[in-house]
């Protein structure tokens, strides 16, 4: 019975050592670009100021907030309103990364894909648990090119998170930042020639948009679903004038909403990253006991089985100078597996604001008063519905003065 108690415990050793081995792993650095002396990615930035006439305009979609997992179990706590607010936070975060850098004009967040748009990023959430983010990134230029479509992916357990600087320093940082250098480096490959061709494929777009019966002829669309340009309109061309005009007040709307994604952004800094961070350890808390699950059950067989050996000795003595400490091995086992189940308080709070952030962001927020040549209206409902609605006036407005019918 002693030989059979000895090999147990020979194992439990073996596990418990594989487990540590294994936790020690590292994983190997998926990023290609250098890194500062605290693991960050270091962002391209210009090395002197860049002629405005090469400086690309970027509009950064909302994100898609992908699917959650259909199991619960799966979910762990995830919820879809966590998800909303995360496809609007993220948007605005990887805006300040591309504006500090120095290659872009206006770096804007977009409710909507709309036209003239010099440069358009689209990003989806593949996963998001607090702990791990996956995002696939689509850039397009005004000509419907592909720069690229990439995935993108960063791990940070609760012991590597360093201190988070809002609209600088997220928690996962080094994502936004890699994005930010992808781009760039696209950018960095076209001549000053092919800049300008994006810039007035753009504004031959928006115009297309706004009167498609006079400027549709100006660009082609080949079978690669690429926009090529005809021709342009004359310096002097009086509706190419206006819509030029028109799209400066798009612009403007645009900067007033992206002042409530900013606010937006800035409300939710505080919570959405005590969560993750909360997140995290409740992670690595359920990662820690599934480690361990193995070597504690072999523990608790071992310890059942020492106490049945011990139990059916014949020496009478033996038994009952042991019934103490088999008592003392069974509440303490079972009071371990317990204690490492439970959730923490800071964390259901900071889930709770932020699922009241997700859902307040498609609530009504106050009218816009918007004033186009002396013609005003309101604009009511969500930022993203407020935005639509000015899409179509402008267009509505330019119809009645120029005497164009509207084509949709």
């Amino acid at each position: 019975m002693h030989k059979n108690i000895e090999s147990q415990m020979k194992k439990i050793l073996i596990v418990l050592i594989l487990i540590i081995v294994s936790g020690c792993a590292t994983m190997p650095n998926p990023y290609g670009y250098d890194k500062d002396a605290s693991g960050n990615i270091k962002p391209i930035m210009t090395q002197q100021e860049i002629n405005s006439a090469e400086l690309l305009d970027v509009s950064i979609k909302l994100f898609d907030p992908g699917v959650l997992p259909e199991d619960e179990d799966d979910r762990k706590g995830l919820s879809k309103q966590i998800r909303e607010s995360e496809s609007r936070y993220m948007p605005v975060h990887l805006k300040y990364a591309m504006q500090r850098t120095g290659y872009w004009g206006n770096v804007r967040v977009i409710p909507i894909e709309g036209e003239g748009s010099e440069l358009l990023v689209k990003g989806k959430i593949l996963e998001s648990d607090g702990e791990t983010i996956k995002l696939n990134i689509k850039v397009y230029d005004a000509g419907n090119k592909k720069w690229f479509d990439k995935n993108y992916s960063q791990t940070v357990r609760y012991d590597d998170r360093k201190e988070t600087e809002i609209e600088r320093k997220d928690t996962f940082q080094n994502i936004y930042t890699e994005i930010s250098n992808d781009i760039i480096q696209f950018r960095q490959k076209l001549t000053p020639s092919e800049i300008e061709l994006i810039k007035q494929i753009a504004d031959i777009r928006f115009a297309k948009y706004m009167a498609p019966e006079i400027y549709s002829n100006y660009l082609k669309k080949g079978n690669d679903n690429q926009y090529r340009l005809n021709h342009l309109p004359s310096d002097d061309d009086p509706m190419i004038k206006r819509i030029n005009t028109i799209k400066s007040r798009d612009e403007m709307l645009l900067d007033t909403v992206n002042n409530y994604y900013d606010i937006y952004y800035a409300d939710m800094w505080e919570s959405y990253d005590n969560w993750r961070r909360y997140r995290s350890e409740e992670l690595e808390t359920i990662r820690d006991i599934e480690n361990k699950a193995l070597a504690q059950k072999i523990a608790g067989v071992a310890a059942i089985i020492g106490a049945i050996a011990l139990g059916a000795s014949n020496n009478s003595d033996v038994v009952d100078r042991t019934g103490v400490l088999r008592t003392v091995m069974i509440a303490g086992g079972s009071y371990a597996l317990y204690s490492g189940f439970q959730t923490s308080k800071e964390s259901e709070m900071n889930k709770e604001a932020l699922e009241e952030l997700g859902e307040s962001f498609t609530t009504d927020i106050e009218p816009m008063v918007v004033d186009v040549d002396g013609k005003t209206t309101q604009l009511t409902g969500s930022a993203d519905q407020q935005y639509s609605k000015w899409k179509g006036l402008l267009k509505e407005i330019y119809h009645k003065e120029t005497g164009f019918s509207s084509i949709k």
